[in-house]
């Protein structure tokens, strides 16, 4: 399944194709994209085919289509606080998405079939935390994960905000889906080759809308025990945090904050903890760094106006940004080189090192994160 937009040259690009085919809508989704960059949940030799819209696999790891990524994040209406719940989580990459988006209050759960998946999502989730800049530009909510089948969660357990199920469903399962789902909360799920979004509206009340047709891999039966009784899967644990751990969060928060030149309440009105606020801190623009191909790129013409009977091509592009592009381009030609984005400062780390601390009360704060 895949292959709707064109491939990109890197993740920008990706994404940026996404946004033009209206896959991804919102620019909150669009800075969750920007900040994970798809290729580093691929193994070392197919990391060339990461940016093109096809879903990957590879033994038991698997990865869906950007397209579907795209439109499962868009129906799933996230914000920061909720619990989310993945069915059949994968790799981590869309878990660690949707973390940057509910924030350190959030709930992050997955549950995957296959143990060897769950030890490389673990390897990835671990590689983001200490290598990516983006982990200092969210407020992030790390996900868990628990090796099992997702057929097999008691019918006792808790019920989620959100959850997505990334095999297909049939309609012999769809109530057992419904009723992992808190009244108000949203289900995203590939139901009979629909990709299906469901919201509890009450009790015993729902709506339901086909986004797209898809192509899943169906959900794996449980397996009968030999004993006869049904065999659970408990789900991951709600962690309560420790003081020490609100700290951390609170310490970081501020300082990312103060970094906003105060512009960071008008922004993140609405909640305590807003997400994405380091985006700008951090000199990326939200719409990634401008490379001069990706200028050209959306020169194209992107639409057709009728004006009486002449038929004018319009590029989109305001008076300002044509301007900045022309004094850009003179300076080009000057020097005979493209302009290249400078390396983003990680404010946040810079912040925390200059604190008058202890260096192992700074290596915590920095959650031992490697430069």
């Amino acid at each position: 399944m895949g292959g709707a937009v064109s491939a990109g040259e890197d993740n920008d690009d990706l994404i940026d194709n996404l946004k033009e085919a209206y896959y991804i809508r919102s620019d909150l989704v669009e800075r969750a994209f920007r900040a994970i960059d798809r290729a580093d949940y691929y193994l070392d030799e197919y990391r060339d085919n990461a940016y093109k819209d096809l879903a990957w696999r590879h033994g038991n790891i698997h990865l869906s289509a950007p397209c579907i990524y795209s439109e499962v994040m868009e129906a799933l209406d996230l914000h920061p606080g909720l619990s989310f719940l993945n069915l059949g989580s994968g790799t981590g990459y869309l878990s660690t998405m949707v973390g940057l988006i509910l924030g350190p209050f959030g709930v992050n759960h997955g549950i995957e079939l296959h143990a060897d998946v769950i030890e490389y999502a673990y390897q990835k989730l671990d590689s983001f935390i200490k290598t990516s800049d983006s982990f200092d530009k969210f407020e992030f909510c790390e996900p868990s994960f628990v090796a099992g089948n997702c057929l097999e969660i008691p019918p006792e357990s808790r019920q989620y905000d959100r959850v997505y199920c990334g095999a297909g469903v049939q309609k012999e399962h769809e109530d057992y889906m419904k009723n992992l789902l808190k009244v108000g909360g949203i289900l995203v799920m590939p139901l009979e080759e629909k990709l299906t979004k469901i919201t509890r509206t009450g009790s015993n009340s729902w709506e339901t809308k086909k986004i797209i047709s898809v192509s899943f891999a169906p959900l794996v039966l449980p397996k009968h025990n030999t004993n006869g009784k049904p065999k659970t899967v408990p789900l991951p644990k709600y962690e309560v945090r420790t003081l020490q751990e609100l700290a951390r969060i609170c310490i970081r928060h501020t300082l990312r904050v103060t970094t906003d030149g105060g512009d960071s309440q008008s922004r993140g009105r609405g909640s305590s903890f807003s997400v994405g606020r380091g985006l700008a801190v951090a000199g990326l623009h939200k719409y990634g760094p401008r490379f001069k191909r990706r200028r050209v790129h959306r020169r194209h013409c992107n639409a057709l106006v009728l004006a009486t009977r002449q038929v004018v091509a319009s590029s989109g592009i305001g008076p300002e940004e044509d301007e900045e592009e022309e004094q850009e381009e003179e300076e080009e030609k000057e020097t005979g080189e493209l302009l290249r984005p400078q390396p983003a400062v990680n404010l946040l780390r810079e912040r925390i090192l200059g604190l008058p601390l202890p260096e192992p009360l700074k290596m915590y704060l920095l959650y031992y994160r490697e430069k």
